[in-house]
């Protein structure tokens, strides 16, 4: 089975705060993908990804104020 996956979300804040998202699927399932799934942000800003002690993925990064 084949997955597309993909969301547009917006985030708004006063001022800058970190945010931990859980937004792909599991490293398992990468294969399934109908194309490679990539976070991207606008503003750019610094994107971070880790596993967590499950295996999946974790994103990390800071919505500047004003929002992303």
């Amino acid at each position: 089975m084949l997955i597309r996956a993909g969301y547009d979300i917006r985030f708004e804040a006063d001022v800058p705060t970190p945010l931990m998202a859980m937004l792909s699927l599991h490293p398992s399932r990468n294969r399934d993908l109908v194309k490679p799934h990539r976070i991207v942000a606008s503003p750019d800003v610094p994107i971070y990804d880790y596993l967590d002690a499950f295996g999946n993925v974790c994103t990390r990064m800071t919505v500047p104020a004003g929002g992303l």
